[in-house]
């Protein structure tokens, strides 16, 4: 029953996070506050805001209380070499990978121009749609070398296909060059997003390189415009 009670106010205050009642940035009421307001103890209410906490809806501070977070935006990092599992990790039940395509086959001529190679080879095809908070805001198409990737499944795509790589094939990911271009959206990206009345799309293009410096994985990941935030840390050399 304990259980219950503290998932139903975690449901109840994500409702009202993403309706705009709990407005971005303002404070959650106390513990004491919300436990009257819920016929609750604090033990079932700690539960529900550790909850809201791991799946992103709110930021512990301390000495203040809870602040709510805004949750309109996700910031990706553009240095950082950061698989979407390891976001959705933080982001909990509100991010699902639906995979559209695994395939091998030779690559097309402008996927070879991508990993810079003289001859076609084979590679892995991987087309995965992402979902967050119910929406298709994210077309990912990557293309892996066959060469170093005898076999992929579906279900590595779907769960995490860099634990995949580097747990199970060992392979050493290192760094990646990437590219952000603002372009019209094809027709296969309002087919399988749900765009509604964007015509733009943020492409990230990457180059994927191991420890040893091979270019392992092109990606091209298509982004609804008004659901990130791409972010970095800069520094001015004196």
């Amino acid at each position: 029953m304990i259980r219950n009670k503290f998932r139903m106010i975690y449901d109840d205050l994500v409702e009202r996070i993403q309706t705009g009642e709990l407005k971005a940035n303002m404070l959650l009421p106390s513990e004491n506050e919300l436990a009257e307001e819920y016929q609750a103890s604090r033990e079932t209410i700690r539960k529900a805001l550790k909850l809201l906490s791991e799946h992103g809806y709110i930021q512990k501070m301390q000495g203040k209380g809870s602040m709510v977070l805004d949750i309109t935006k996700i910031n990706f990092p553009i240095s950082g070499l950061v698989s979407f599992q390891e976001l959705a990790d933080k982001m909990g039940t509100r991010t699902r990978t639906d995979v559209v395509e695994v395939k091998k086959d030779v690559m097309t001529t402008d996927i070879q121009e991508q990993f810079q190679l003289a001859v076609p080879e084979l590679c892995w095809h991987v087309q995965r749609v992402r979902e967050i908070d119910r929406e298709r805001i994210i077309l990912d198409h990557d293309y892996l070398l066959a060469s170093l990737i005898p076999r992929l499944t579906e279900e590595a795509c779907a769960v995490s296909l860099y634990a995949y790589l580097e747990n199970e094939l060992g392979l050493d990911i290192s760094f990646a060059k990437k590219e952000i271009t603002v372009e019209a959206p094809t027709d296969e990206d309002k087919a399988l997003l749900d765009l509604e009345d964007y015509n733009m799309i943020v492409v990230v293009r990457s180059q994927v390189y191991l420890d040893d410096a091979t270019l392992f994985q092109y990606t091209e990941s298509r982004h609804r415009p008004d659901k990130f935030r791409f972010v970095d840390f800069a520094r001015r050399k004196h």
